[in-house]
Protein backbone atom coordinates (compact mmCIF):
# COMPACT_ATOMS: atom_id res chain seq x y z
CA UNK A 1 0.00 0.00 0.00
CA UNK A 2 2.82 2.42 0.88
CA UNK A 3 4.60 1.76 -2.41
CA UNK A 4 1.39 2.44 -4.33
CA UNK A 5 0.88 5.76 -2.53
CA UNK A 6 4.47 6.78 -3.27
CA UNK A 7 3.96 6.01 -6.96
CA UNK A 8 0.64 7.88 -7.01
CA UNK A 9 2.10 11.02 -5.44
CA UNK A 10 5.42 11.12 -7.30
CA UNK A 11 4.22 10.11 -10.76
CA UNK A 12 1.01 12.10 -10.37
CA UNK A 13 2.92 15.24 -9.45
CA UNK A 14 5.57 15.05 -12.18
CA UNK A 15 3.18 13.97 -14.94
CA UNK A 16 0.89 16.83 -13.89
CA UNK A 17 3.82 19.24 -14.20
CA UNK A 18 4.77 17.81 -17.60
CA UNK A 19 1.20 18.34 -18.77
CA UNK A 20 1.25 21.91 -17.44
CA UNK A 21 4.49 22.66 -19.31
CA UNK A 22 2.87 21.35 -22.48
CA UNK A 23 0.01 23.86 -21.88
CA UNK A 24 -2.35 20.99 -20.96
CA UNK A 25 -4.33 20.90 -17.68
CA UNK A 26 -2.33 19.11 -14.98
CA UNK A 27 -5.24 16.79 -14.21
CA UNK A 28 -4.81 15.20 -17.65
CA UNK A 29 -1.37 13.96 -16.67
CA UNK A 30 -2.67 12.75 -13.31
CA UNK A 31 -5.59 10.84 -14.87
CA UNK A 32 -3.22 9.23 -17.39
CA UNK A 33 -0.98 8.08 -14.53
CA UNK A 34 -3.98 6.42 -12.86
CA UNK A 35 -4.98 4.67 -16.10
CA UNK A 36 -1.39 3.50 -16.65
CA UNK A 37 -0.79 2.26 -13.10
CA UNK A 38 -4.08 0.33 -13.12
CA UNK A 39 -3.61 -1.17 -16.59
CA UNK A 40 -3.41 -5.02 -16.70
CA UNK A 41 0.15 -4.88 -18.08
CA UNK A 42 1.46 -2.87 -15.08
CA UNK A 43 -1.14 -2.99 -12.27
CA UNK A 44 0.97 -1.25 -9.61
CA UNK A 45 -1.92 0.04 -7.47
CA UNK A 46 -2.65 -2.50 -4.75
CA UNK A 47 -6.10 -3.71 -3.84
CA UNK A 48 -5.78 -2.00 -0.44
CA UNK A 49 -5.43 1.41 -2.10
CA UNK A 50 -8.28 0.68 -4.49
CA UNK A 51 -10.46 -0.38 -1.56
CA UNK A 52 -9.66 2.93 0.17
CA UNK A 53 -10.03 5.01 -3.00
CA UNK A 54 -13.59 6.02 -2.14
CA UNK A 55 -12.53 7.39 1.24
CA UNK A 56 -9.49 9.14 -0.23
CA UNK A 57 -11.60 10.78 -2.93
CA UNK A 58 -14.06 11.91 -0.26
CA UNK A 59 -11.24 13.64 1.64
CA UNK A 60 -10.08 15.35 -1.56
CA UNK A 61 -13.57 16.56 -2.48
CA UNK A 62 -14.05 17.81 1.09
CA UNK A 63 -10.87 19.89 0.76
CA UNK A 64 -11.92 21.50 -2.51
CA UNK A 65 -15.45 22.26 -1.30
CA UNK A 66 -14.06 23.90 1.84
CA UNK A 67 -11.88 26.02 -0.44
CA UNK A 68 -15.01 26.89 -2.42
CA UNK A 69 -16.91 27.95 0.69
CA UNK A 70 -13.99 30.06 1.91
CA UNK A 71 -14.00 31.83 -1.46
CA UNK A 72 -17.71 32.70 -1.70
CA UNK A 73 -18.84 36.31 -1.53
CA UNK A 74 -22.21 36.99 0.12
CA UNK A 75 -22.60 40.40 -1.51
CA UNK A 76 -21.99 39.03 -5.00
CA UNK A 77 -24.45 36.19 -4.44
CA UNK A 78 -27.10 38.62 -3.17
CA UNK A 79 -26.43 40.81 -6.20
CA UNK A 80 -27.22 37.88 -8.51
CA UNK A 81 -30.67 37.35 -7.02
CA UNK A 82 -32.03 33.97 -8.08
CA UNK A 83 -29.43 33.26 -10.77
CA UNK A 84 -27.28 31.06 -8.50
CA UNK A 85 -30.38 29.20 -7.27
CA UNK A 86 -31.61 28.62 -10.83
CA UNK A 87 -28.14 27.47 -11.89
CA UNK A 88 -28.39 24.87 -9.14
CA UNK A 89 -31.52 23.28 -10.59
CA UNK A 90 -32.31 24.15 -14.19
CA UNK A 91 -29.16 23.17 -16.18
CA UNK A 92 -28.79 19.82 -14.39
CA UNK A 93 -32.51 19.03 -14.63
CA UNK A 94 -32.75 19.96 -18.31
CA UNK A 95 -29.62 17.95 -19.17
CA UNK A 96 -30.90 14.88 -17.29
CA UNK A 97 -34.28 15.04 -19.05
CA UNK A 98 -32.78 15.53 -22.52
CA UNK A 99 -30.33 12.66 -21.97
CA UNK A 100 -33.21 10.45 -20.81
CA UNK A 101 -35.11 11.13 -24.05
CA UNK A 102 -31.96 10.63 -26.16
CA UNK A 103 -31.19 7.34 -24.38
CA UNK A 104 -34.67 6.03 -25.24
CA UNK A 105 -33.95 6.78 -28.90
CA UNK A 106 -30.28 5.64 -29.07
CA UNK A 107 -30.06 2.79 -26.52
CA UNK A 108 -33.73 1.76 -26.36
CA UNK A 109 -33.82 2.43 -22.61
CA UNK A 110 -37.09 2.95 -20.78
CA UNK A 111 -37.58 6.48 -19.42
CA UNK A 112 -36.61 5.59 -15.84
CA UNK A 113 -33.29 4.02 -16.87
CA UNK A 114 -32.63 6.92 -19.24
CA UNK A 115 -33.25 9.39 -16.41
CA UNK A 116 -30.89 7.38 -14.19
CA UNK A 117 -28.20 7.87 -16.86
CA UNK A 118 -29.13 11.56 -17.05
CA UNK A 119 -28.62 12.01 -13.30
CA UNK A 120 -25.16 10.46 -13.49
CA UNK A 121 -24.03 12.48 -16.52
CA UNK A 122 -25.73 15.73 -15.47
CA UNK A 123 -23.82 16.03 -12.18
CA UNK A 124 -21.03 18.63 -12.25
CA UNK A 125 -17.51 18.02 -11.01
CA UNK A 126 -16.44 20.11 -8.01
CA UNK A 127 -12.87 18.89 -8.51
CA UNK A 128 -12.69 20.69 -11.87
CA UNK A 129 -15.13 23.58 -11.47
CA UNK A 130 -14.16 24.77 -7.97
CA UNK A 131 -10.40 25.26 -8.63
CA UNK A 132 -11.24 26.87 -11.95
CA UNK A 133 -13.69 29.36 -10.45
CA UNK A 134 -11.41 30.20 -7.51
CA UNK A 135 -8.59 30.85 -9.95
CA UNK A 136 -10.81 33.24 -11.91
CA UNK A 137 -11.77 35.04 -8.68
CA UNK A 138 -8.12 35.43 -7.72
CA UNK A 139 -7.45 37.02 -11.11
CA UNK A 140 -10.58 39.19 -11.09
CA UNK A 141 -12.39 37.65 -14.08
CA UNK A 142 -16.16 38.01 -13.74
CA UNK A 143 -16.01 39.14 -10.09
CA UNK A 144 -17.89 42.40 -10.63
CA UNK A 145 -21.11 40.51 -11.37
CA UNK A 146 -20.29 37.58 -9.08
CA UNK A 147 -20.22 35.06 -11.94
CA UNK A 148 -17.72 32.62 -10.34
CA UNK A 149 -19.70 32.74 -7.07
CA UNK A 150 -22.97 31.96 -8.87
CA UNK A 151 -21.37 29.02 -10.71
CA UNK A 152 -19.80 27.64 -7.51
CA UNK A 153 -23.09 27.77 -5.59
CA UNK A 154 -25.14 26.41 -8.48
CA UNK A 155 -22.75 23.51 -8.97
CA UNK A 156 -23.06 22.43 -5.32
CA UNK A 157 -26.86 22.63 -5.36
CA UNK A 158 -27.17 20.72 -8.64
CA UNK A 159 -25.16 17.81 -7.27
CA UNK A 160 -27.46 17.63 -4.22
CA UNK A 161 -30.50 17.46 -6.51
CA UNK A 162 -29.13 14.86 -8.92
CA UNK A 163 -27.68 12.58 -6.24
CA UNK A 164 -31.04 12.49 -4.45
CA UNK A 165 -32.88 11.78 -7.70
CA UNK A 166 -30.30 9.10 -8.56
CA UNK A 167 -30.92 7.35 -5.23
CA UNK A 168 -34.68 7.45 -5.78
CA UNK A 169 -34.46 6.04 -9.32
CA UNK A 170 -32.01 3.33 -8.24
CA UNK A 171 -34.39 2.24 -5.49
CA UNK A 172 -37.31 2.36 -7.92
CA UNK A 173 -35.54 0.15 -10.49
CA UNK A 174 -34.12 -2.28 -7.90
CA UNK A 175 -37.47 -2.84 -6.17
CA UNK A 176 -39.49 -2.82 -9.36
CA UNK A 177 -41.72 0.16 -8.59
CA UNK A 178 -42.64 3.06 -6.39
CA UNK A 179 -42.61 2.12 -2.70
CA UNK A 180 -44.60 3.55 0.19
CA UNK A 181 -42.90 4.93 3.28
CA UNK A 182 -44.70 5.24 6.62
CA UNK A 183 -44.10 8.51 8.47
CA UNK A 184 -44.94 9.44 12.08
CA UNK A 185 -48.57 10.27 12.97
CA UNK A 186 -49.94 7.81 10.42
CA UNK A 187 -48.80 9.60 7.26
CA UNK A 188 -47.79 7.54 4.24
CA UNK A 189 -45.89 8.92 1.24
CA UNK A 190 -44.42 7.33 -1.84
CA UNK A 191 -40.73 7.77 -2.63
CA UNK A 192 -41.65 10.14 -5.46
CA UNK A 193 -43.79 12.30 -3.15
CA UNK A 194 -41.00 12.30 -0.58
CA UNK A 195 -38.36 13.60 -3.04
CA UNK A 196 -39.17 17.36 -2.75
CA UNK A 197 -39.14 17.06 1.04
CA UNK A 198 -35.75 15.31 0.90
CA UNK A 199 -34.29 18.00 -1.37
CA UNK A 200 -35.44 20.82 0.91
CA UNK A 201 -34.21 18.91 3.98
CA UNK A 202 -30.78 18.25 2.46
CA UNK A 203 -30.30 21.92 1.59
CA UNK A 204 -31.77 23.54 4.71
CA UNK A 205 -30.14 21.21 7.24
CA UNK A 206 -26.89 21.26 5.26
CA UNK A 207 -26.73 25.06 5.54
CA UNK A 208 -27.70 25.01 9.24
CA UNK A 209 -25.09 22.38 10.12
CA UNK A 210 -22.49 24.37 8.20
CA UNK A 211 -23.43 27.46 10.20
CA UNK A 212 -23.17 25.54 13.50
CA UNK A 213 -19.79 24.07 12.54
CA UNK A 214 -18.47 27.53 11.65
CA UNK A 215 -19.56 28.80 15.07
CA UNK A 216 -17.78 25.87 16.75
CA UNK A 217 -14.58 26.53 14.79
CA UNK A 218 -14.58 30.21 15.74
CA UNK A 219 -15.14 29.26 19.40
CA UNK A 220 -12.35 26.65 19.46
CA UNK A 221 -9.75 28.33 17.28
CA UNK A 222 -10.23 32.03 18.02
CA UNK A 223 -12.03 32.63 21.29
CA UNK A 224 -10.58 29.76 23.29
CA UNK A 225 -7.25 29.51 21.39
CA UNK A 226 -6.94 25.72 21.38
CA UNK A 227 -4.45 25.91 18.49
CA UNK A 228 -1.09 27.63 18.16
CA UNK A 229 -0.62 27.98 14.39
CA UNK A 230 -2.36 27.81 11.00
CA UNK A 231 -1.45 24.14 10.48
CA UNK A 232 -3.31 23.14 13.63
CA UNK A 233 -6.24 25.36 12.60
CA UNK A 234 -6.41 23.52 9.27
CA UNK A 235 -6.23 20.07 10.91
CA UNK A 236 -9.15 20.84 13.22
CA UNK A 237 -11.25 22.44 10.47
CA UNK A 238 -10.56 19.61 8.00
CA UNK A 239 -11.56 16.95 10.53
CA UNK A 240 -14.80 18.72 11.43
CA UNK A 241 -15.58 19.15 7.74
CA UNK A 242 -14.89 15.48 7.08
CA UNK A 243 -17.07 14.56 10.05
CA UNK A 244 -19.96 16.37 8.35
CA UNK A 245 -19.55 14.22 5.24
CA UNK A 246 -19.34 10.98 7.25
CA UNK A 247 -22.37 11.87 9.38
CA UNK A 248 -24.38 12.74 6.25
CA UNK A 249 -23.82 9.19 4.99
CA UNK A 250 -25.20 7.76 8.24
CA UNK A 251 -27.97 10.39 8.64
CA UNK A 252 -29.17 11.18 5.11
CA UNK A 253 -31.21 14.20 6.16
CA UNK A 254 -28.65 16.78 5.08
CA UNK A 255 -26.03 17.18 2.38
CA UNK A 256 -22.57 16.73 3.86
CA UNK A 257 -20.82 18.40 0.95
CA UNK A 258 -23.18 21.39 1.06
CA UNK A 259 -22.57 21.62 4.83
CA UNK A 260 -18.80 21.75 4.21
CA UNK A 261 -19.20 24.53 1.66
CA UNK A 262 -21.56 26.43 3.99
CA UNK A 263 -19.00 26.12 6.81
CA UNK A 264 -16.40 27.95 4.75
CA UNK A 265 -18.93 30.57 3.68
CA UNK A 266 -20.02 31.38 7.26
CA UNK A 267 -16.43 31.42 8.53
CA UNK A 268 -15.76 34.44 6.30
CA UNK A 269 -18.69 36.27 7.90
CA UNK A 270 -17.91 35.25 11.50
CA UNK A 271 -14.11 35.62 11.57
CA UNK A 272 -12.35 36.88 8.44
CA UNK A 273 -8.77 36.47 9.84
CA UNK A 274 -9.47 32.82 10.72
CA UNK A 275 -10.98 32.24 7.29
CA UNK A 276 -7.89 33.70 5.67
CA UNK A 277 -5.58 31.38 7.66
CA UNK A 278 -7.71 28.37 6.79
CA UNK A 279 -7.79 29.36 3.13
CA UNK A 280 -4.01 29.15 3.03
CA UNK A 281 -4.05 25.82 4.87
CA UNK A 282 -6.61 24.24 2.54
CA UNK A 283 -4.66 25.55 -0.46
CA UNK A 284 -1.72 23.48 0.77
CA UNK A 285 -3.93 20.47 1.54
CA UNK A 286 -5.37 20.59 -1.98
CA UNK A 287 -1.89 20.24 -3.51
CA UNK A 288 -1.74 16.65 -2.19
CA UNK A 289 -5.47 15.93 -2.39
CA UNK A 290 -5.62 16.92 -6.07
CA UNK A 291 -2.99 14.35 -7.04
CA UNK A 292 -4.68 11.54 -5.10
CA UNK A 293 -8.12 12.47 -6.44
CA UNK A 294 -7.26 12.51 -10.14
CA UNK A 295 -4.82 9.59 -10.13
CA UNK A 296 -7.41 7.39 -8.40
CA UNK A 297 -10.02 8.78 -10.78
CA UNK A 298 -7.89 7.53 -13.65
CA UNK A 299 -7.43 4.18 -11.91
CA UNK A 300 -11.22 3.76 -11.74
CA UNK A 301 -11.62 4.20 -15.52
CA UNK A 302 -12.06 0.97 -17.50
CA UNK A 303 -11.12 1.79 -21.08
CA UNK A 304 -12.13 -1.61 -22.42
CA UNK A 305 -15.82 -0.91 -21.83
CA UNK A 306 -15.78 2.01 -24.29
CA UNK A 307 -15.46 -0.13 -27.44
CA UNK A 308 -19.17 -0.45 -28.26
CA UNK A 309 -20.43 2.86 -26.92
CA UNK A 310 -17.85 5.43 -28.03
CA UNK A 311 -19.78 7.08 -30.86
CA UNK A 312 -23.28 6.91 -29.35
CA UNK A 313 -21.80 8.02 -26.03
CA UNK A 314 -20.29 11.12 -27.63
CA UNK A 315 -23.66 11.86 -29.22
CA UNK A 316 -25.40 11.57 -25.84
CA UNK A 317 -22.87 13.94 -24.23
CA UNK A 318 -23.21 16.47 -27.05
CA UNK A 319 -27.03 16.39 -26.93
CA UNK A 320 -27.06 16.72 -23.14
CA UNK A 321 -24.70 19.68 -23.11
CA UNK A 322 -25.58 21.60 -26.26
CA UNK A 323 -29.36 21.15 -25.96
CA UNK A 324 -30.24 20.24 -22.37
CA UNK A 325 -27.75 22.42 -20.53
CA UNK A 326 -28.07 25.24 -23.03
CA UNK A 327 -31.81 25.46 -22.28
CA UNK A 328 -31.07 25.39 -18.55
CA UNK A 329 -28.42 28.10 -18.85
CA UNK A 330 -30.78 30.32 -20.84
CA UNK A 331 -33.57 29.95 -18.28
CA UNK A 332 -31.15 30.44 -15.36
CA UNK A 333 -29.80 33.76 -16.63
CA UNK A 334 -33.08 35.08 -18.02
CA UNK A 335 -33.66 38.58 -16.65
CA UNK A 336 -30.15 38.83 -15.18
CA UNK A 337 -27.55 41.52 -15.89
CA UNK A 338 -25.28 39.04 -17.70
CA UNK A 339 -24.45 39.89 -21.30
CA UNK A 340 -24.32 37.27 -24.06
CA UNK A 341 -20.56 36.70 -23.61
CA UNK A 342 -20.99 35.97 -19.90
CA UNK A 343 -23.91 33.63 -20.60
CA UNK A 344 -21.88 31.83 -23.25
CA UNK A 345 -19.07 31.35 -20.70
CA UNK A 346 -21.28 28.81 -18.92
CA UNK A 347 -20.55 26.33 -21.73
CA UNK A 348 -16.85 25.88 -20.83
CA UNK A 349 -17.29 26.76 -17.14
CA UNK A 350 -20.19 24.58 -16.08
CA UNK A 351 -19.95 21.32 -18.05
CA UNK A 352 -17.08 19.31 -16.54
CA UNK A 353 -17.80 15.81 -15.21
CA UNK A 354 -15.44 13.75 -13.07
CA UNK A 355 -15.83 12.97 -9.37
CA UNK A 356 -19.55 12.17 -9.17
CA UNK A 357 -19.40 10.01 -12.30
CA UNK A 358 -16.44 8.06 -10.87
CA UNK A 359 -18.28 7.60 -7.57
CA UNK A 360 -21.67 6.39 -8.81
CA UNK A 361 -21.16 5.37 -12.46
CA UNK A 362 -20.66 1.68 -11.66
CA UNK A 363 -23.48 1.36 -9.11
CA UNK A 364 -26.29 0.49 -11.61
CA UNK A 365 -24.16 -2.31 -13.09
CA UNK A 366 -23.26 -3.62 -9.61
CA UNK A 367 -26.95 -3.74 -8.66
CA UNK A 368 -27.93 -5.58 -11.82
CA UNK A 369 -29.84 -2.72 -13.49
CA UNK A 370 -30.57 -3.42 -17.15
CA UNK A 371 -28.25 -1.26 -19.26
CA UNK A 372 -25.78 -0.85 -16.38
CA UNK A 373 -22.75 -1.62 -18.56
CA UNK A 374 -23.74 1.07 -21.06
CA UNK A 375 -24.32 3.57 -18.24
CA UNK A 376 -20.85 2.86 -16.84
CA UNK A 377 -19.26 3.24 -20.28
CA UNK A 378 -20.85 6.66 -20.84
CA UNK A 379 -19.89 7.77 -17.33
CA UNK A 380 -16.26 6.85 -18.11
CA UNK A 381 -16.46 8.64 -21.45
CA UNK A 382 -17.86 11.78 -19.83
CA UNK A 383 -14.84 11.92 -17.50
CA UNK A 384 -12.30 11.40 -20.28
CA UNK A 385 -13.88 14.05 -22.51
CA UNK A 386 -15.27 16.78 -20.27
CA UNK A 387 -12.81 16.88 -17.33
CA UNK A 388 -9.71 17.78 -19.40
CA UNK A 389 -11.79 19.96 -21.73
CA UNK A 390 -13.33 21.88 -18.83
CA UNK A 391 -10.00 22.34 -17.04
CA UNK A 392 -8.52 23.78 -20.25
CA UNK A 393 -11.52 25.84 -21.34
CA UNK A 394 -12.14 27.75 -18.07
CA UNK A 395 -8.83 29.69 -18.01
CA UNK A 396 -8.72 29.90 -21.81
CA UNK A 397 -12.12 31.47 -22.42
CA UNK A 398 -12.46 33.57 -19.25
CA UNK A 399 -10.25 36.43 -20.55
CA UNK A 400 -12.18 36.42 -23.84
CA UNK A 401 -15.71 36.34 -22.43
CA UNK A 402 -15.58 37.93 -18.96
CA UNK A 403 -14.77 41.43 -17.76
CA UNK A 404 -12.00 41.92 -15.24
CA UNK A 405 -12.95 43.53 -11.93
CA UNK A 406 -11.44 44.49 -8.63
CA UNK A 407 -10.26 41.59 -6.48
CA UNK A 408 -11.37 41.34 -2.85
CA UNK A 409 -8.37 39.82 -0.99
CA UNK A 410 -10.57 39.06 2.04
CA UNK A 411 -12.55 36.52 0.01
CA UNK A 412 -9.87 34.76 -2.02
CA UNK A 413 -6.10 34.49 -2.25
CA UNK A 414 -4.77 36.82 -4.93
CA UNK A 415 -3.04 35.01 -7.77
CA UNK A 416 -0.03 37.16 -8.48
CA UNK A 417 3.50 36.32 -9.57
CA UNK A 418 5.76 35.75 -6.57
CA UNK A 419 8.59 37.26 -8.56
CA UNK A 420 10.59 40.34 -7.57
CA UNK A 421 12.69 42.41 -9.98
CA UNK A 422 15.76 44.07 -8.43
CA UNK A 423 17.16 46.81 -10.71
CA UNK A 424 20.80 47.34 -9.67
CA UNK A 425 23.79 49.40 -10.75
CA UNK A 426 27.44 49.51 -9.75
CA UNK A 427 26.88 51.85 -6.78
CA UNK A 428 27.03 50.82 -3.13
CA UNK A 429 23.22 51.13 -3.04
CA UNK A 430 22.89 47.82 -4.90
CA UNK A 431 23.42 46.01 -1.57
CA UNK A 432 20.31 47.64 -0.08
CA UNK A 433 18.31 46.98 -3.25
CA UNK A 434 19.24 43.29 -3.26
CA UNK A 435 18.54 43.00 0.48
CA UNK A 436 15.08 44.53 0.07
CA UNK A 437 14.34 42.28 -2.91
CA UNK A 438 15.38 39.25 -0.86
CA UNK A 439 13.07 40.34 1.96
CA UNK A 440 10.07 40.69 -0.38
CA UNK A 441 10.79 37.33 -2.04
CA UNK A 442 11.06 35.53 1.32
CA UNK A 443 7.75 36.96 2.54
CA UNK A 444 5.91 35.42 -0.41
CA UNK A 445 8.13 32.34 -0.80
CA UNK A 446 8.95 33.75 -4.21
CA UNK A 447 11.91 34.19 -6.54
CA UNK A 448 13.86 37.14 -7.91
CA UNK A 449 15.33 38.60 -11.07
CA UNK A 450 18.40 40.82 -10.77
CA UNK A 451 18.59 43.26 -13.67
CA UNK A 452 21.63 45.31 -14.66
CA UNK A 453 21.23 47.71 -17.58
CA UNK A 454 24.65 48.07 -19.23
CA UNK A 455 25.55 51.62 -20.09
CA UNK A 456 29.32 51.15 -20.59
CA UNK A 457 31.07 47.84 -21.17
CA UNK A 458 32.64 46.74 -17.88
CA UNK A 459 32.82 42.91 -17.56
CA UNK A 460 34.45 43.13 -14.13
CA UNK A 461 31.54 45.19 -12.74
CA UNK A 462 29.05 42.65 -14.07
CA UNK A 463 30.96 39.79 -12.43
CA UNK A 464 31.05 41.62 -9.10
CA UNK A 465 27.31 42.33 -9.23
CA UNK A 466 26.55 38.70 -10.09
CA UNK A 467 28.70 37.48 -7.19
CA UNK A 468 27.00 39.94 -4.85
CA UNK A 469 23.58 38.69 -6.00
CA UNK A 470 24.55 35.07 -5.35
CA UNK A 471 25.68 35.98 -1.83
CA UNK A 472 22.63 38.05 -0.78
CA UNK A 473 20.07 35.85 -2.57
CA UNK A 474 21.74 32.58 -1.63
CA UNK A 475 18.53 31.05 -0.22
CA UNK A 476 16.27 32.39 -2.99
CA UNK A 477 15.83 31.10 -6.51
CA UNK A 478 17.04 33.95 -8.72
CA UNK A 479 18.27 34.84 -12.16
CA UNK A 480 20.86 37.50 -13.11
CA UNK A 481 20.28 39.16 -16.47
CA UNK A 482 21.87 42.06 -18.32
CA UNK A 483 20.41 44.20 -21.09
CA UNK A 484 21.42 47.32 -22.97
CA UNK A 485 19.36 50.42 -23.70
CA UNK A 486 17.43 53.10 -21.87
CA UNK A 487 17.37 52.28 -18.15
CA UNK A 488 13.70 53.13 -17.39
CA UNK A 489 12.41 51.43 -20.56
CA UNK A 490 14.56 48.36 -19.93
CA UNK A 491 13.27 48.01 -16.36
CA UNK A 492 9.63 48.31 -17.48
CA UNK A 493 10.08 45.93 -20.44
CA UNK A 494 11.82 43.23 -18.39
CA UNK A 495 9.21 43.55 -15.62
CA UNK A 496 6.41 43.06 -18.16
CA UNK A 497 8.14 40.23 -20.04
CA UNK A 498 8.72 38.24 -16.84
CA UNK A 499 5.36 39.22 -15.25
CA UNK A 500 6.98 40.27 -11.98
CA UNK A 501 4.96 41.23 -8.91
CA UNK A 502 7.27 43.94 -7.52
CA UNK A 503 10.08 46.20 -8.75
CA UNK A 504 12.83 47.26 -6.34
CA UNK A 505 15.26 50.02 -7.32
CA UNK A 506 17.51 52.61 -5.65
CA UNK A 507 17.29 56.37 -5.06
CA UNK A 508 20.55 58.23 -4.96
CA UNK A 509 21.29 61.23 -2.79
CA UNK A 510 19.44 62.77 0.14
CA UNK A 511 17.48 65.52 -1.55
CA UNK A 512 13.74 65.83 -0.96
CA UNK A 513 11.59 63.45 -3.03
CA UNK A 514 10.07 66.19 -5.15
CA UNK A 515 13.55 67.33 -6.21
CA UNK A 516 15.22 63.95 -6.64
CA UNK A 517 12.44 62.47 -8.76
CA UNK A 518 12.33 65.31 -11.29
CA UNK A 519 13.84 63.92 -14.48
CA UNK A 520 15.22 60.84 -12.69
CA UNK A 521 15.09 57.14 -13.53
CA UNK A 522 12.92 56.63 -10.44
CA UNK A 523 10.34 59.10 -11.66
CA UNK A 524 10.25 57.55 -15.13
CA UNK A 525 9.67 54.05 -13.76
CA UNK A 526 7.03 55.19 -11.26
CA UNK A 527 5.09 57.04 -13.94
CA UNK A 528 5.27 54.21 -16.47
CA UNK A 529 4.87 51.09 -14.33
CA UNK A 530 1.54 49.51 -13.41
CA UNK A 531 3.50 47.18 -11.09
CA UNK A 532 4.25 48.19 -7.46
CA UNK A 533 7.65 49.92 -7.19
CA UNK A 534 9.72 50.02 -4.00
CA UNK A 535 12.34 52.79 -3.85
CA UNK A 536 15.34 52.14 -1.60
CA UNK A 537 17.75 54.81 -0.34
CA UNK A 538 20.83 54.61 1.88
CA UNK A 539 19.84 53.14 5.29
CA UNK A 540 16.20 54.07 4.62
CA UNK A 541 13.57 52.17 2.72
CA UNK A 542 10.53 53.93 1.33
CA UNK A 543 7.71 52.37 -0.62
CA UNK A 544 5.96 54.12 -3.45
CA UNK A 545 3.24 52.49 -5.53
CA UNK A 546 2.74 53.17 -9.19
CA UNK A 547 -0.33 55.25 -9.95
CA UNK A 548 -2.43 52.69 -11.83
CA UNK A 549 -2.77 49.70 -9.49
CA UNK A 550 -1.24 47.95 -6.52
CA UNK A 551 -2.08 44.52 -7.97
CA UNK A 552 -0.21 42.74 -10.73
CA UNK A 553 -2.09 41.90 -13.88
CA UNK A 554 -2.01 38.52 -15.57
CA UNK A 555 -0.10 38.46 -18.81
CA UNK A 556 1.75 41.76 -18.41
Amino acid sequence: MLESLILILLLGFFCGQIARRLKIPALVGMILVGILLRSPAINLITSDVLAASGALRTIAVMAILMKAGLGLDKKKLAQQGTVALRLGFLPATCEALVIAVAAIWIFKFDFTTGLLLGCIIGAESPAVIVPGMLRLKSLGWGVTKGIPDAILTGSALSDVLLLLLFSLLLQFLSQGGNTLIKLPFGFTLSTVQLLPIQIISQIVFGVLIGLLTARILVLLLTKQNWTQNAVQDTIVAANLALLQVVMAEKLPYFSGYLAVMATGFFLIEFDAPLARRLRSGFDSLWVVAEIILFVLLGASIQLQILEKTLVPGLIILAIGTLIGRAIGWYLSTLGSNWNWREKFFLLPANSAKATVQAAIGAIPLAQGISGGETILAIAVLSILVTAPLGAWAIPTFAPKLLAKGEIDPTKVAIARPNLVLAAVDTSALSTQVLTKAAELARRSDGSAIVLYVICTADPQAVELLEAQSRRILADIRHQFITVTGSIPESIINVAQDYQVGDIVMGKRGHKPWNQVLIGSVSQAVLESSSIPVTIVEDNLTGSRNSPSSTLSREGM
